[in-house]
């Protein structure tokens, strides 16, 4: 439930009502609106041409100096996470919006042929299906469950745990078809859990939204399908925008970042780049709490595993946490992030808008900016693209925790512990600000470490030459 027309100097989560038995239990948040400074529903409603055409630089610097107001911070995310092209008009976003909520009602079409609960506004929490194709008789819904669900007729047989497998229906035998079916129940597990605090879930379609969102993602993204923690990727998503379409557009896009955090093997973890980034960042920056670190058995850096999953969901508050995502987007804005998106959807919608109208447009995020810089030289960027800023971020937690870090920690447990001391009590701005700070001393050191690498490489090249 969003309140409006709070006055400035409020909290940001005054717009996102707590249930009255969970005020003591939920973060404080720290971000307050400033007139001013916070992006304004005025401020961006004079930020569009008569057409439609959006001043996008002038939105991201005011985004970076104070957040965006509550009351228009569904359509502003639209903007940051490449939905739509600044440059668009009205009257093309609106067919391009039409297109994808046709896109989505046939995609969840498709999963409700193939199970009835979607649509239904119904969660599942219990199985569908064993892992060879059998149907489980009657499976648990969040709205219908009982004592005795277990009493209706029809033939029934033992699965060898308890199950009961209904042997009436039809064995399925597609495997991708099993294989989402098989996460349906999880995913309900995780929307009951997820932000369970707020008002806005105790009306259950708005977790039956959240249920359907997500199922329908999985099906359609099989290489990554559903996993803990997109869940608190997708609930701002709901609570933000009210059409389900349009909230399941912008998750997409940020999955479209995010997915590959998601694809983990017996071998690594999907978010084991940054992991790394991370550790060559501290290795730069701090090589005493690297060395502290490794110590400890904290040289791979995975108690930073669920900082990059979910993005500082359980470090700030959920007001803060958007103020954060929305900070971190501003700064990393890239104009083509749109038309990225469109070539990589390919018939999921054609493309309406000229990519000739962004052409010569810089209107790149503060980071990008320097990454522009970067990538001219070659500084920081590997084969894998750009060091993103909540790497930075974590690094910024961990300077925060520094000297805890280096007196109190005597090993693992020890390591943990202090960090979950940030849970809750993250400043959202104040790690942004840090993490802007390290990024510019990383580059610093970073250059003069390779300046004297090369140095030495042609000291040694000139001597075996004159030899």
């Amino acid at each position: 439930m969003i309140k409006w027309g709070l006055s400035s100097g409020t909290p940001a989560d005054s717009y996102y009502e707590v249930r009255s038995d969970c005020t003591a239990d939920v973060p404080k948040s720290k971000f307050k609106i400033k007139a001013g400074k916070t992006l304004s529903a005025r401020k961006w409603q004079a930020a569009f041409s008569p057409d439609g055409c959006l001043d996008i630089a002038s939105v991201l610097s005011r985004i970076q100096r104070g957040g965006v107001h509550p009351t228009v911070r569904g359509e502003v995310w639209e903007f940051l996470l490449g939905c739509f092209d600044p440059r668009s008009t009205f009257d093309e976003r609106e067919e391009i919006r039409q297109i994808r909520r046709i896109q989505y009602a046939r995609w969840k079409e498709d999963c409700r042929q193939m199970d009835s609960h979607v649509g239904s506004g119904k969660v599942i929490t219990a199985p569908l299906i064993t892992e060879d194709g059998r149907p489980i008789k009657d499976p648990l819904v969040l709205q219908e469950a009982t004592s005795d669900r277990n009493t209706s007729g029809g033939a029934s047989a033992s699965s060898g745990n308890g199950i009961e497998v209904d042997d009436s229906a039809e064995r399925i035998t597609d495997k991708q078809i099993i294989d989402w079916k098989l996460t349906l129940h999880q995913i309900g597990l995780d929307v009951l859990r997820t932000d369970r605090t707020m008002v806005f879930y105790e009306n259950k379609e708005n977790l039956s939204k959240l249920w359907d969102i997500l199922a329908v993602y999985a099906w359609i993204d099989k290489d990554v399908g559903y996993c803990q923690g997109m869940s608190d990727l997708c609930s701002p998503m709901i609570v933000l925008l009210k059409d389900e379409a349009d909230a399941f557009w912008c998750f997409e896009k940020l999955m479209r970042r995010l997915r590959g955090n998601f694809k983990c093997t017996d071998q690594s973890v999907g978010v084991a780049n940054q992991l790394q980034h991370l550790a060559s960042i501290i290795q730069v920056l701090d090589p005493k709490l690297h060395d502290h670190l490794e110590t400890l058995g904290g040289g791979d850096y995975l108690f930073a595993f669920r900082m990059f999953m979910v993005l500082f969901r359980r470090e700030v508050s959920f007001g803060d946490s958007l103020y954060l995502w929305e900070m971190m987007w501003a700064l990393e804005y890239d104009p083509d992030i749109f038309f990225a998106a469109c070539e990589e959807a390919g018939a999921v919608h054609k493309n309406k808008v000229s990519k000739s109208k962004l052409k010569g447009l810089r209107h790149f995020g503060k980071w990008d900016k320097d990454k522009d810089k970067e990538n001219k030289t070659g500084d920081e960027d590997g084969e894998d693209g750009p060091v993103p800023i909540s790497v930075f971020m974590v690094a910024s937690v961990l300077k925060e925790k520094r000297e805890k870090l280096l007196q109190e920690a005597r090993g693992l447990d020890d390591l943990i512990r202090i960090l979950n001391d940030v849970n809750g009590n993250l400043d959202a701005k104040k790690a942004c600000a840090g993490a802007l700070k390290l990024h510019k001393k990383y580059l610093k050191k970073y250059n003069k470490q390779r300046k004297l690498k090369n140095t030495d490489l042609t000291s040694s090249n000139g001597l075996f030459f004159s030899n």
